[in-house]
């Protein structure tokens, strides 16, 4: 009877099988999803490569570069000051050349003709026998009050154009100056800009119509009548970032921020140089500063791939937002699921209590 039994029982599953077999859903084809799947994105390169070439053709080219002009922003084999071109410099020339210059011409004229008295009147001939006077009240008062006197008289204008020079109005545009052995990096972190300058050699110099050992490869740019704002540090020796004609001089030392400004009121290209011995390349790194209309600058920001104060950047403007795409709907990449019941919907009857 055991026996029996154990023969039905295998039996019944040999029968059973074929029918599981038959009962089982087929296995969904892999290869034309792969198919379905791999089209789209065939079809969205060419649209890529599209927003790529949108993107490049949306740069606007760089301006033209100023050129620059003769005896004016760079050394010209003058004995005096150059032409500045900030309110601080014309300021400034005006201190030196009529304050500082006549007090000093005046003074080493007093000082010649006292020279030149004594020796006349006290020589040994005519004074055979020379005076025993040890001291004068009189004339040593004058001699400690007269250049007191001087000296407040010089201290007042200067202290207000120290005043003026270190007590900068707002900044319009900000630029960090890093020097480097041998050349300098301008960095404009408001605008997203950062480049390095090098000297051009002779023949690159000429060919541009650059002063021999002043033009180089990527000019500092600032807007005309803008503020700007200059701080200067240094990446290994100490330098000194320095332009006459802008009236700015100061020391980019490792580790430090150091800050000036200036406000340039006429277009144009003015040059410098560092003025600190900081190695054996030293008089190889020169400054150009281009000084530009706003328009100008706002179209060099954007070629540079920066952005003006305010605006997106290109990268961020031009990126389409992503699209909403609703639980019931589909795209050519992502066909809409076919289990998803719409919520005004009746959900179907199930015999298969709430969970928790």
């Amino acid at each position: 009877m055991k026996i029996f039994l154990k023969l039905f029982a295998i039996a019944a599953a040999f029968g059973m099988a074929p029918a599981a077999a038959l009962a089982a859903p087929a296995p969904a084809p892999v290869a034309p999803a792969t198919a379905t799947s791999a089209a789209p994105a065939t079809a969205g390169a060419p649209a890529a490569s599209d927003q790529s070439a949108n993107s490049a053709a949306a740069v606007p080219a760089a301006p033209a570069q100023l050129a620059p002009t003769e005896g004016f922003g760079q050394p010209d084999g003058r004995y005096g000051l150059q032409d500045p071109v900030s309110p601080i410099g014309v300021r400034g020339l005006w201190f030196h050349d009529w304050i500082l210059m006549p007090l000093i011409v005046a003074i080493s004229i007093f000082v010649l003709f006292l020279l030149l008295w004594v020796v006349f009147r006290y020589r040994r001939s005519a004074n055979p026998v020379p005076t025993r006077n040890t001291h004068n009240t009189f004339l040593e008062i004058v001699w400690t009050a007269v250049p007191v006197l001087i000296l407040v008289f010089i201290a007042v204008p200067s202290i207000d154009l120290l005043r003026a020079q270190y007590d900068p109005p707002p900044a319009d545009l900000t630029v960090k100056v890093t020097g480097n052995q041998w050349y300098w990096t301008y960095e404009y972190p408001d605008l997203g800009v950062n480049f390095d300058s090098n000297m051009l050699t002779d023949d690159q110099a000429r060919a541009a119509r650059e002063p021999r050992q002043l033009g180089v490869d990527n000019r500092m740019v600032v807007p005309v009548g803008a503020v700007v704002k200059v701080i200067t540090t240094a990446s290994d020796v100490i330098h000194s970032f320095g332009v006459p004609a802008l009236w700015i001089k100061m020391d980019a030392v490792p580790g430090r921020l150091n800050e000036t400004w200036f406000r340039a009121d006429r277009p144009g290209v003015y040059y410098g140089v560092c003025y600190e011995l900081c190695g054996a390349r030293h008089g190889y790194m020169p400054i150009a500063v281009e000084v530009v209309s706003r328009e100008a600058f706002a179209q060099w920001v954007a070629s540079r791939g920066g952005h003006m104060p305010g605006a997106r950047p290109a990268a961020a403007a031009q990126a389409a937002p992503p699209a909403t795409v609703a639980a019931t709907e589909g795209t050519a990449s992502t066909p809409a699921p076919s289990n998803v019941v719409a919520a005004t919907e009746t959900p179907a009857t199930t015999n298969q209590g709430a969970t928790r």
